[in-house]
């Protein structure tokens, strides 16, 4: 499904189909929401949907609160499997590094634990009586 240099190859494919086809988002719809938000960046510079993207193009996606950098090393217009969709992209160190980096912090934060199950039992419920009318 990835597309190598040949005759019929394109040379160059539409940023929200080639977004869909490495797999950074579900649908091109999605993809053509993130582009107009301003989530992805072509060499710095915010673009349209139909920006034509090209091998050796470099990207700036940002998904939540990850960030991805990656370069363009293949073309694809069909969305294919996920292991073809990985050859389509090579994701910076500097990247890679730095989306570790925050998995790390997000595991780190303390989260909020409820001890409780829920409603109290009917035994729960005659303590609670008890104690109200003693009041």
């Amino acid at each position: 499904m990835v597309s190598q240099p040949g005759p019929h190859a394109p040379e160059r494919v539409r940023l929200d189909r080639w977004l869909w086809a490495a797999r950074f988002y579900k649908t091109r719809s999605l993809a053509a929401a993130a582009i107009a938000g301003g989530k992805v960046h072509l060499s710095g510079q915010r673009v349209k949907r139909s920006k034509m993207v090209q091998v050796g193009d470099a990207l700036r996606i940002r998904k939540g609160i990850y960030e991805y950098a990656v370069i363009v090393q293949g073309l694809a217009e069909r969305r294919g499997r996920p292991a073809e969709a990985a050859d389509l992209y090579a994701e910076t160190p500097e990247s890679l590094a730095a989306r570790e980096r925050v998995s790390a912090e997000l595991q780190a934060r303390r989260t909020f634990e409820f001890k409780g199950k829920g409603r109290p039992t009917k035994k729960e419920r005659r303590l609670l009586d008890r104690w109200k009318r003693r009041e």
